[in-house]
């Protein structure tokens, strides 16, 4: 099978697996009478390993490490780093309050150049918490990867704040019922 061909064939199972439709709080706080539940496609074996191919098609040459936001992106990050045998960290919402007390999981240098593996993103505000926590641990965010961009300005938001930025599928990719 083609590459777009699979591409297309891959979106369309994602909306399968993981499209509802309802009326959803969305993390940014609007509402949608749409919604992705990440976790119905994050969770099965054979489209996460499909995803993984894919997201790691569109991970820079130069990137050394992969990071990963909990909860939503950490399966994610981790079948981008076994099909690229990248190195991952995964970023917390914030720093444990108990043992190493990190918000950064995992072995890294400073100055590592990083791409940022994402779910979801409808205004970038999670994706961009989580580029601003690497840096403060001064790595360099030089590319962030998703999975889907809802089309509700986190492209803007993330372009504006200087990140490159790759989804795999716009919401306008995808074709919905």
């Amino acid at each position: 099978m083609k590459a777009g061909a699979e591409l297309r064939e891959l979106g369309r199972d994602l909306v399968k697996a993981s499209y509802l439709k309802g009326d959803f709080v969305l993390r940014s706080g609007r509402r949608s009478n749409r919604y992705f539940d990440k976790f119905l496609f994050e969770t099965d074996p054979v489209l996460l390993k499909r995803l993984g191919h894919h997201l790691a098609g569109l991970v820079p040459q130069e990137t050394r490490r992969l990071a990963a936001p909990e909860l939503g992106a950490v399966l994610l990050g981790g079948a981008v780093s076994m099909e690229t045998g990248l190195p991952l960290l995964l970023v917390r919402k914030e720093a444990k309050g108990y043992g190493t007390a990190k918000q950064l999981e995992g072995r890294f240098t400073e100055g590592e150049r990083v791409s940022v593996i994402e779910d979801i993103v409808t205004t970038g505000g999670d994706s961009l918490r989580s580029v601003q926590a690497l840096r403060e641990a001064g790595l360099e965010v030089i590319h962030l990867i998703v999975v889907l961009d809802r089309g509700e300005g986190g492209e803007e938001n993330i372009r504006e704040a200087g990140i490159p930025y790759a989804p795999l599928f716009r919401i306008q990719d995808l074709e919905l019922d």
